[in-house]
């Protein structure tokens, strides 16, 4: 990833994070020739004049790399200042590509899981987003007040065993011991799994059965001074300048609704992709789309923006279902 020394103004940077199927991603360790040598980086470099960002992202793939974009989604955007200049990461989530990467420039690779880094020291710049990484594209919401617990718990299993790792509690009908009760079992049930579980509002509550978060609602994000001390912290927005305050916040990811009708709120005014699209360009969190969704919308999201799609009902249909 290039950059030139002693630029005042910001640097618009491509950045690729390759992704294959079984979910690792591409590090490639800087030149002994180029600043801040030895460090890994996510592959890419300066867009230059008249490339849009895919433009530059898709040359300097070929020219680093040696590969030929198939298909990248926009994903993040981090405005990080170094010592020689400010850049501006523009991040794309590579999903498929022709030809097997190979060191065109001398750098080293290393394919690494989300969570699980094996090399270092890596760009400072990069923090967040090997944090992102660690979200799945699946966040489910319960849904108990139509199931059932007993129902729900069972499809909670089924769904756990077909690869769910993400959880928002979030029964608004239950009285609060009720919750913490069905808290300590999702937690039990999902940790084996490696699963994350997040608390609907209840920051303390979240705290003491040990959940791995709070998802914030936006009541809350206005009100708040400070993040919870969390793990992990979602925000529900409905606008912009929501997700500018969970950004500042210091949120983990956020959700964003409705982007469609909903089965729930039939009449109520939705954003539509375009305006969706058009609300999440420039996050530095990563964004789920809420509000009519289904697991079919999912390449739809990415085009879109999203980090994935957030679902109530649809989560917890049984294998096959329509």
């Amino acid at each position: 990833m290039n950059t030139r020394v002693g630029e005042s103004k910001t640097v618009e940077v491509s950045a690729a994070v390759l992704l294959r199927p079984e979910g690792t991603y591409l590090l490639a360790q800087r030149p002994a020739d180029k600043i801040w040598a030895g460090y890994w980086e996510f592959p890419g470099g300066k867009v230059e004049p008249g490339e849009t960002p895919h433009h530059a992202l898709v040359r300097e793939l070929h020219e680093e790399l040696g590969i030929e974009v198939q298909q990248a989604y926009p994903w993040l955007t981090r405005v990080f200042t170094y010592p020689h200049a400010t850049v501006r990461l523009n991040f794309f989530r590579v999903t498929a590509w022709g030809g097997e990467p190979h060191p065109h420039e001398g750098q080293q690779f290393a394919w690494q899981l989300p969570g699980a880094a094996t090399v270092a020291p890596i760009l400072p710049a990069n923090a967040p987003i090997l944090r992102a990484l660690e979200l799945p594209a699946l966040y489910a919401i319960s849904n108990v007040a139509e199931l059932g617990e007993r129902k729900f718990l069972e499809r909670l299993e089924a769904k756990l065993d077909e690869g769910l790792r993400l959880v928002q509690l979030r029964e608004k009908g239950l009285a609060r011991e009720s919750v913490l009760a069905l808290a300590v079992r999702m937690r039990d049930m999902m940790r084996p799994y490696g699963a994350k579980l997040l608390v609907n509002a209840d920051v303390a509550l979240a705290q003491q059965v040990g959940a791995d978060g709070v998802q914030l609602t936006a009541r809350q994000l206005a009100e708040l001074e400070a993040r919870p001390e969390v793990a992990w912290c979602g925000a529900s927005c409905h606008s912009v300048e929501e997700l500018r305050r969970a950004e500042a916040l210091g949120c983990d990811f956020a959700l964003l609704s409705p982007v469609l009708q909903t089965q729930s709120h039939p009449g109520e005014p939705a954003l539509g992709w375009q305006a969706f699209a058009q609300h999440v360009a420039g996050a530095t969190i990563p964004v789920y789309a809420l509000g009519g969704m289904s697991l079919g919308m999912m390449q739809e999201a990415w085009r879109q923006g999203a980090h994935g799609v957030a679902l109530l009902r649809q989560a917890w249909r049984s294998s096959g279902a329509p």
